[in-house]
């Protein structure tokens, strides 16, 4: 009876030492991943990762983790545009089935899901924001964008005659999907102005604009997104993503 009481409490003790031993690894190789994920991404900061699942160790002996967390506070997103960046705020993955390349020097994660907010001042960037002539002694520009509600956007859009010294600012309620990869923003109806005999065609030059988002942290790329009252939600998904190396 004392030899198993013996036994069960080094078993006990053993077990709580593989833990141990198995929860200081996971937090090292939590740091080895952000730190090679901010270099390989240029990040401002050191990314937050989460390596979920136990036991730690055998997941690695394996070659493989299940399931893994990527938090970015916020990503200088590249536009398409020279020199041009956007801010892209809180930018979360879940990644699964993350391989390790042979000599651990870099990971790769078979699929991921995500979401990330994208602040209306930062989305204004792909807008026309300088005044553009629409027609003849006729100008329009956005001058700000906000939650219009129920999914969808308030684009500020000021008409002037500089003329006439006349100026008048109009909220567009405008939709926001994704195409090509891009953000999209698209007004559902126009302003109807006394006055500026104007072809639907010619507003959208200034009220209907794009942003493009394809350079996102490990190849992961926009899926959808949403207009909320903090900015435009994109859900974010992808296959083959690279996290290091």
């Amino acid at each position: 009876m004392r030899a198993l009481r013996i036994l069960l409490i080094l078993v006990v003790i053993l077990g709580g030492l593989f833990v141990l031993a198995d929860r200081v690894a996971v937090h090292f190789a939590e740091g080895e991943v952000a730190d090679r994920m901010r270099a390989r991404e240029n990040l401002a900061s050191t990314p937050d990762v989460d390596i979920k699942g136990f036991p730690f160790l055998t997941q690695v002996a394996g070659g493989s983790l299940d399931d893994v967390g990527l938090g970015i506070k916020d990503y200088s997103a590249p536009t398409g545009t020279e020199g041009r960046v956007i801010r892209v705020d809180d930018l979360k993955a879940d990644l699964k089935d993350v391989k390790f390349s042979s000599d651990y020097s870099s990971a790769t994660a078979a699929s991921g899901t995500g979401s990330a907010t994208i602040a209306y001042d930062q989305l204004m960037k792909a807008a026309k924001t300088e005044p553009t002539e629409l027609a003849p002694g006729i100008t329009a520009q956005i001058t700000g964008l906000g939650d219009g509600g129920n999914g969808k956007i308030k684009v500020s859009v000021k008409l002037g005659i500089p003329a006439l010294g006349i100026e008048r600012t109009f909220p567009v309620l405008s939709s926001v999907d994704v195409k090509g990869g891009k953000v999209s923003v698209h007004a559902d109806a126009l302003p109807v102005i006394a006055g500026a005999n104007l072809a639907d065609g010619t507003f959208r030059q200034i009220t209907d604009f794009q942003q493009a988002l394809d350079q996102l942290p490990g190849g992961i790329a926009v899926d959808s997104v949403r207009a909320t009252a903090d900015g435009v939600e994109i859900g974010v998904t992808g296959s083959n993503l690279k996290l290091g190396g």
